[in-house]
């Protein structure tokens, strides 16, 4: 926090001398309200945060926000409540838990941006707001990836192609730093066409043990009516203990296809493996592999409301998924959906 600090006091003074012609500031707001039934009757959904709870009427995340845009001058502040929140800022102090985004960026060049402050990942097509993605829940891949992150940004849009970002971060999906070192994380983007973009991302810092994160995104859109989305992740640990590299790595396929003007039919296949338990321990001493599948089916009510469903079938060789009857191969869960936005 004192290179947060010091950054905001470096940039007060030309924040001061910024254009004020139009102070460039709006609000808004989103509601996503659900209900999701799990077939292992399971309550303790640990594997996944969203949607956490089970057989209940819920609020999987509700923010109101405020945004500044200025020709010098950017910056985002939204408060966040839902129980995707209480699980996935679970471990940070509870000043924080209810900041989605909390940060102030200046514009040092024609096409740079330099922001600071507590943001949403660079890393993942999947972000922790439901509407900006293909389908409503979320993959494991996105799950076990940074949702936010609280450091430092520079981003350059060299060209209507390529673009980059370099961020010095507290570390791995946290706001409070809990350590003395901090991480680094890049992304460069590639867009060959106006329908089509790879970006890659990285993550390196050391928490526990030194991690290294690699994370590869391609998006295309064929026409109006179909998009395809798809995703492979690396992670790479240092073993302290035993001096060798746990890794953990997954890919997500993803297809949208607009039927009509207020209907949508998406799909998702996945792959996640984490054998050594890096990410994900299991009580009964299992190592976490699973393929998943998704069918979704969106129907939007308004310019502003959306009805969303989703099936997804997890499966796995060795029994994972916690049930009430023990842990089981099989995890079926069928979720609907009303958000909101304003």
């Amino acid at each position: 926090m004192p290179l947060l600090l010091f950054l905001l006091l470096t940039l007060l003074p030309k924040i001061a001398l910024a254009e004020t012609s139009t102070n460039g500031l709006s609000w808004g707001g989103f509601v996503d309200t659900y209900y999701a039934y799990d077939f292992n009757l399971n309550s303790d959904r640990s594997f996944t945060t969203q949607p956490a709870r089970h057989n209940e009427f819920n609020i999987n995340l509700a923010f109101v926000e405020a945004k500044l845009d200025q020709d010098r001058l950017h910056g985002r502040l939204a408060i966040q409540f839902g129980t995707s929140v209480q699980n996935n800022y679970a471990a940070e102090p509870a000043l924080y838990r209810n900041i989605q985004e909390a940060f102030v960026g200046y514009k040092l060049g024609e096409q740079t941006w330099i922001d600071a402050g507590i943001m949403l990942s660079h890393i993942g097509l999947e972000n922790f707001i439901s509407k900006d993605n293909i389908l409503y829940t979320r993959s494991l891949v996105a799950d076990y990836s940074p949702y936010f992150e609280t450091g430092i940004r520079l981003s350059t849009q060299w060209s209507d192609k390529w673009s980059t970002q370099l961020l010095v971060l507290n570390g791995w999906q946290n706001i409070a730093e809990n350590n003395s070192n901090k991480a680094i994380g890049t992304q460069v983007s590639y867009s060959p066409t106006t329908s089509l973009t790879f970006i890659y991302s990285t993550f390196f810092g050391k928490e526990y043990a030194y991690r290294y994160f690699n994370d590869l995104m391609m998006k295309l859109s064929l026409d109006e009516n179909w998009t395809i989305a798809a995703q492979a992740d690396l992670g790479l640990q240092d073993e302290s203990t035993g001096g060798s590299n746990a890794n953990w790595s997954g890919f997500s396929l993803m297809v949208r296809h607009q039927l009509s003007s207020t209907l949508a039919l998406n799909l998702r296949c996945e792959r996640f493996s984490d054998p050594k338990q890096v990410l994900i321990p299991l009580s009964n001493g299992n190592a976490f592999k699973a393929w998943v599948g998704s069918l979704g089916v969106d129907v939007k009510l308004s310019q502003a409301v959306s009805w969303r469903n989703e099936t997804k079938f997890l499966y796995s060789e060795d029994p994972i998924f916690p049930s009430a009857f023990g842990f089981r191969t099989l995890n079926t869960t069928i979720v609907t959906a009303l958000t909101a936005g304003f």
